[in-house]
């Protein structure tokens, strides 16, 4: 595509000689290097509760945000006008902030490389609003014939179609169309007077409506749901102290990404206050795990085909057999320490400056049978789902709530357990990985991870693992 085909030039008339003269202002006060990202956002949103469709909303948002950065000093200045005044004032803002030695530009632009990992030809703003809807009340429907003890269901329905354009200094010139979609269900389900239990799921990603059609229909999530909510009504408290744990496949590997993850990025590592610091090529974790960030993979909701910075996504191995690889990078960090850039450069709109993110962050498969690895443990907790939970990232200290778990008693699953609390440090806990399962499972497309006020979607993965020793916090 060249720009004259762009949709940034057919909807506004933007042209080369447009994005030059802009880069050239932000560079007018010095500087290492400019880039200007241009957004056009179309979302639109339905919420059903009470079986009634409570709200259901659709909007646009359109602008630029131009960086200059020199030396670790980054001058950003954003506009939600595209008229070039409003630009070019953008650009004079940054520039003044991140004032440094004069550059040349290298011009002129050129288009980066091209791939499609995301091929929706319609994307699920551009369908008719009633089928979307339909999506949402075949969920409710799903949820409460499922059981009688399911007395309240919420379902909610978002998708977005994001249109980005990046201008860089070095000459770079990329753009790329980004579908998204999502469909998520909560049920609550009671007994008598008892204490209501609830229970969710969901799913998404960057693809179009037909991916509800087949195995992910509104029906599957939401049986998901009440099926959670119905199993936590018989549940115990969740024991206290020290045991072996055991994380199912998929979306627990929101711990992975929590507490391991985040310290792997690499803002955190130069400036030395993540756990991960200064350790490249030391022993970190056992030896059975190789954990990846993989923005490349097809139809994913944290894949993208260039970053938010312009720069081709990759699949970065982290930790590889236990050994700690490399940092996730952002042009910032990869100009300041050196080293390759890796596609992780992210932000959440035009308004904010990019920062080193994840991706879809996984752990490798191994060889023990899922099964296998449940008969080794005489007494401990198998967590299948994940609520909430933080994590220090100087320490790798967190704490998270699983939100559907069952005890383990003599090498099988029992009771459904309650309030368990996971208590723990990152590094630490990936070192007392004993067995590693073959089932690797990515989740069903519905994360969201947060850092420094920005939130981007992301993906997340894990395998059947055994960990030795985890503190569980409960009541028994």
């Amino acid at each position: 595509m060249q720009l004259s085909e762009s949709f940034f030039a057919a909807r506004f008339g933007i042209t080369e000689h447009d994005l030059e003269s802009y880069l050239s202002e932000a560079m007018s006060r010095g500087g290492d290097y400019a880039d200007i990202y241009f957004e056009y956002l179309s979302t639109s949103s339905i919420g059903l509760d009470e079986s009634i469709v409570k709200s259901a909303t659709q909007g646009v948002s359109l602008g630029a945000g131009v960086r200059v950065l020199s030396g670790e000093r980054t001058g950003y200045a954003y506009s939600d006008d595209l008229s070039p005044e409003k630009i070019r004032k953008a650009a004079r803002v940054a520039a003044h902030i991140a004032a440094g030695p004069a550059k040349t530009l290298s011009m002129p632009l050129h288009e980066g490389p091209k791939r499609n990992l995301y091929p929706v030809l319609t994307a699920p703003t551009e369908t008719a609003f009633a089928e979307r809807v339909e999506l949402v009340k075949r969920a409710d429907r799903a949820a409460r014939a499922y059981s009688p003890h399911v007395f309240q269901v919420n379902a909610t329905y978002a998708d977005n179609l994001r249109q980005v354009m990046v201008a860089t200094s070095d000459g770079s010139l990329t753009f790329d169309r980004q579908p998204m979609t999502r469909l998520n269900v909560s049920a609550l389900a009671r007994k008598g007077d008892g204490v209501p239990q609830s229970g969710h799921a969901g799913g998404g990603g960057r693809v179009g409506l037909d991916f509800f059609c087949g195995e992910r229909s509104p029906e599957d999530f939401a049986i998901k749901a009440a099926r959670q909510a119905v199993v936590q009504l018989d549940a115990v408290e969740a024991p206290a102290g020290e045991m072996t744990v055991v994380l199912g496949p998929g979306w627990p590997g929101v711990l992975l990404h929590e507490a391991v993850g985040h310290g792997l990025e690499a803002d955190f590592n130069r400036k030395g206050t993540s756990a991960f610091a200064g350790r490249v090529g030391q022993l970190v974790a056992s030896p059975l795990c190789t954990v990846i960030d993989d923005g490349t993979i097809r139809d994913r909701r944290g894949s993208l085909n260039v970053d938010d910075e312009g720069s081709p996504t990759q699949r970065n191995v982290l930790i590889e057999n236990g050994i700690l690889r490399g940092y996730l990078q952002d042009k910032l960090s990869s100009r300041i320490t050196g080293l390759a850039g890796t596609g992780n450069g992210r932000r959440e709109s035009y308004e904010h400056i990019p920062m080193p993110r994840m991706t879809n962050t996984f752990m490798l498969a191994g060889e023990s049978d899922p099964e296998d690895i449940i008969r080794s443990v005489p007494r401990g907790l198998y967590c299948s789902n994940f609520g909430g939970g933080q994590v220090d990232i100087t320490n790798g200290n967190f704490v998270f709530s699983a939100s559907e778990s069952y005890l383990i008693e003599d090498g099988r699953l029992t009771r459904a357990v309650r309030n368990a609390t996971l208590i723990g440090n990152g590094p630490e806990s990936m070192k007392h990985i004993s067995m590693v399962g073959n089932d690797l499972k990515l989740d069903e497309g519905v994360g969201v991870c947060g850092k420094e006020g920005q939130s981007v979607p992301v993906g997340v993965g894990i395998p059947t693992v055994r960990i030795d020793r985890m503190t569980v916090g409960g009541t028994a």
